[in-house]
């Protein structure tokens, strides 16, 4: 009997040890993140990280406590325990050895731990390895391979403390009871102490720093936690009683009448749109020069012939998520992707939807997969009629990793914005460009760094496609719209969330635009939708979350979400809010300012789930 108590209490605490283990390795793998932490700091990662360590523990603990028990009722030969034993803890080795690996990969690019969204694209995998390299991989199969066999090793020795052994009736109950108490402890491990609270991300949050809470936070337990979250999350954040929230929000909606003259932009109210989502444009490369050239010269040419946006801010850090904002007015949320709910997704508002109820045509155009993330269900369901990607295209060169690259794309794109124009029928035509992302390999070579290259070869693409359509008779009646899906983390260690993180360029073009123009508003890549219809005349009702730029009734602001966070910036000062952790991790402006935000962040994220759940 002794031997089995033992055997659960070992292994209980060896494997505390080897999830601790993934804090020094963590930061060390992101060294440069952290390097001007104390020593007390780097110490405080590895003492709050062990609460959730214990519960991960507490977890991959069950199963050989309900061996233990089955042992002291059950004839089960010696052998055969330690058999069932090893082969369980080589496959539970194995599993968080690919979570810890593979949340060590993609930090860099998500800037949080890993969580359940991994599992959207899984579903999808020749699209995920698409942004992989083999210098991407290699490093992850090394710590796969010896956080497996570490594991592996020592859960082999604890194994080995197992003997079999009779007991009389009297010995069984005792040793019963005694192990069932040690699951009570595995329980109180696993809900993460008696607290009102059970286990959470929040418990290890200890620092104004976010990379050292999230060097705290077990990957293990991240992942799994969002997994099995009911709902994606559509019941998080509530902040307000529904009054309450009512009254927050009303000020801020986005579909109430303009109140004055909104100044017209356009020379017409019926302009053919073409929309271009450009991949991973944000202002820290399209402001970016190298050697005193521009990244993105072209852009940066168009700016003085248009209308340019210079407070734009991106409501996402994913495609996905930033394409509905763009295309629906719709917000993003921290933790799920209402595209992938698509009887939802189909619900929202879209500019397609409202355009093809004026008699537009409608298209999508993506060189890559347009399965991926569901994007083709939302976009069927919420009014594009056409959607063209790699499956319909035929070129003479390869794909590159994620689809045919910017340089062939883009002509064929232009070419079906000439053929929708001699149809004589107004249309609305989107492009998703592709090549500025990652692995960023473009056939281009203007720059050394392969993300500012890979942007500098699609500005010139989305240039010289925009100008051939110069001096035909679809330009005079042409408005081009050309905005970010999202930012990037250029330079490295821009942290998710941050401020230059999420500002992206917005800029209208075309022989439609009435005359070039710099507008200093803050506002959301959301309010998009809002803005292009009420110049355009169109009925906005139902795009409750996009608000018109121009309407001086309606409070202007860029607003943004990240993994369990929110920004908000205007003329007044901008605040981050961590909703993980209950606090502003960074702001400026005075108290009032600051207070508003967080106020109407929350109004704004209850809002938002409100709606999706009602949908």
């Amino acid at each position: 009997m002794l031997r089995k108590i033992l055997f659960i209490a070992a292994l209980f605490t060896a494997t505390v040890l080897l999830m601790a283990l993934q804090k020094p390795l963590f930061l060390l793998w992101y060294a440069p993140l952290a390097a001007d932490a104390t020593a007390a700091e780097l110490l405080a990662v590895s003492w709050h990280g062990l609460l959730l360590d214990s519960t991960t523990a507490g977890y991959l603990c069950v199963v050989p406590l309900l061996v233990m028990i089955a042992t002291v009722w059950a004839p089960i030969p010696e052998r055969t325990v330690r058999r069932i034993l090893n082969a369980y803890f080589a496959l539970m080795s194995a599993a968080v050895a690919v979570i810890v690996a593979v949340d060590l990969g993609l930090y860099r690019y998500w800037g949080f731990r890993l969580d359940d969204t991994v599992l959207l694209y899984l579903r999808t995998p020749e699209e995920a390895a698409a942004s992989v390299t083999w210098h991407d991989v290699w490093p992850q199969i090394i710590v796969i391979a010896a956080y497996t066999a570490l594991m592996i090793f020592v859960y082999r020795r604890i194994a080995a403390l197992y003997t079999a052994d009779t007991l009389t009736l009297w010995r069984r109950i005792g040793a019963t009871l005694v192990l069932l108490f040690g699951g009570g402890l595995l329980f109180l491990a696993i809900r993460g102490g008696t607290g009102t609270s059970p286990a959470n991300v929040s418990k290890v949050y200890f620092s104004d720093r976010m990379i050292l809470n999230h060097a705290a936070t077990n990957p293990v337990f991240s992942f799994l936690s969002s997994a099995v979250q009911s709902d994606d999350g559509l019941y998080d954040y509530e902040y307000y009683t529904e009054d309450e929230r009512a009254a927050l929000f009303e000020p801020l909606r986005g579909d109430a009448a303009p109140a004055g003259e909104i100044p017209a932009l356009l020379t017409t109210r019926r302009p053919n749109v073409v929309l271009i989502l450009l991949e991973s444009f944000g202002r820290t490369i399209t402001d970016e020069t190298v050697d005193g050239e521009q990244v993105t010269p072209n852009l940066n040419r168009l700016k003085d012939e248009g209308i340019w946006f210079e407070n734009i801010y991106a409501n996402s850090f994913r495609t996905d998520r930033g394409q509905v904002a763009v295309m629906s007015g719709y917000p993003a949320q921290p933790v799920m992707s209402v595209m992938k709910l698509p009887h939802k997704a189909q619900t929202l508002p879209a500019i397609a939807r409202s355009l093809q109820a004026e008699g537009y045509a409608t298209s999508f155009t993506y060189g890559g997969d347009a399965d991926f993330t569901n994007t083709v269900s939302y976009l069927y369901g919420t009014g594009v009629e056409r959607i063209t990607d790699q499956r319909d295209m035929h070129f003479d060169v390869a794909p590159a990793q994620w689809g045919y690259a910017d340089d062939v794309v883009c002509p064929l794109f232009a070419r079906e914005v000439e053929q929708l124009a001699a149809d004589g029928k107004p249309f609305f035509a989107t492009l998703l460009t592709l090549s500025s992302h990652e692995p960023f390999d473009v056939p281009y070579h203007r720059l050394d760094n392969k993300i500012l290259n890979a942007a500098s070869f699609t500005d010139e693409c989305v240039a010289r496609m925009i100008d051939s359509w110069r001096g035909t008779p679809l330009w005079d009646n042409l408005l081009v719209i050309l905005v970010a899906d999202h930012g990037i983390g250029y330079p490295e260690g821009l942290e998710a969330g941050s401020v230059a993180r999420q500002r992206i360029p917005m800029l209208w073009v075309g022989g439609a635009v009435r005359e070039p123009a710099v507008v200093e508003t803050f506002a959301s890549q959301s309010d998009l939708a809002a803005t292009l219809l009420s110049q355009m005349g169109i009925c906005r009702d139902g795009f409750t979350f996009s608000r018109d730029i121009f309407d001086p009734a309606r409070p202007h602001f860029g607003f943004w979400t990240f993994n369990n966070g929110f920004g908000m910036i205007s003329e007044c000062g901008h605040v981050i809010y961590d909703c993980t952790g209950g606090r502003i991790v960074e702001s400026t402006g005075d108290d009032a300012c600051v207070d508003g935000f967080v106020r109407d962040g929350k109004a704004l994220l209850q809002t938002i789930h409100k709606d999706i759940r009602e949908r």
